[in-house]
């Protein structure tokens, strides 16, 4: 069994993640979710984009959550990012490396990462 400042530091940390997820910020990235997204690596993809918002001190401009189909599986796994006036990029067959590029170009430096765009692979 654990003491209980380990668990009290495990529930703090996992508060963290769920506040992040859960948040109001000006930016929404959503993973799809649903069975096909989860089999084609979306578990991780979500992981990424929560961990690397919180590393990067962006947790009250970005809320990042999980959707389920979003209708395209194909391309699995699928990232939606949405701004306020702006028009939503969807971002498919998306890996954590790749989800970390676009934590630092688009999220951070507010630059579309064309090339992992759904509108590239038209």
């Amino acid at each position: 069994m654990k003491s209980l400042a380990e668990l009290q530091a495990i529930k703090e940390k996992m508060q963290n993640k769920v506040a992040l997820r859960d948040g109001s910020g000006e930016m929404r990235v959503v993973v799809g979710m649903a069975t096909c997204g989860i089999a084609a690596g979306a578990r991780p993809v979500l992981s990424t984009f929560v961990e690397a918002i919180a590393n990067e001190g962006l947790a009250s401009k970005v809320t990042v959550s999980q959707t389920g189909c979003i209708g395209i599986c194909q391309y699995e796994p699928v990232v939606e990012i949405m701004e306020a006036g702006k028009e939503k990029v969807t971002y498919v067959q998306m890996t954590p490396e790749k989800a970390k590029r676009v934590v630092e170009e688009h999220i951070k430096g507010g630059k579309v990462v064309a090339e992992f765009t759904l509108a590239n692979k038209a």
